[in-house]
């Protein structure tokens, strides 16, 4: 198998709140919009995302809490930025021993993105 693209699908009640929420502080760009979804991508490795409208006659079914990962460069200039511009940030800034740094946010519909860098031990000023 070779994979050569993947996208991460998101069955949510309010799509253009999550629209909203990756394209002003994540960067994504709307590829595609129709009534049913929102397709939305980024020029760089990221992962797309589609995002579903959740049928709202149908009961909700939430089995586990969806999180999607970055890893990105410079993220204490990234966690500025994202302080200055309001986002929903839900953990912190904060450095782990074995080098990994990570913040949280969370979208309008409880999406949590983690954003992580791997820092090798002492060689990065601490983030917190």
């Amino acid at each position: 198998m070779n994979i050569v693209a993947s996208t991460v699908v998101f069955t949510v009640d309010d799509p253009a709140g999550s629209r909203h929420f990756f394209t002003t502080y994540l960067g994504f760009r709307e590829v595609l919009a129709t009534p049913d979804f929102t397709w939305l991508s980024r020029d760089d490795a990221a992962t797309d995302i589609l995002l579903r409208q959740r049928d709202l006659e149908q009961p909700r079914e939430r089995i586990a809490q969806p999180v999607v990962a970055f890893a990105v460069t410079d993220l204490a200039k990234e966690y500025e930025r994202l302080s200055v511009e309001g986002a929903p940030i839900t953990r912190q800034l904060r450095r782990k021993p074995w080098g990994e740094a990570l913040m949280r946010l969370t979208d309008p519909n409880g999406i949590v993105v983690e954003l992580t860098e791997w820092i090798a031990p002492g060689g990065h000023p601490d983030v917190g």
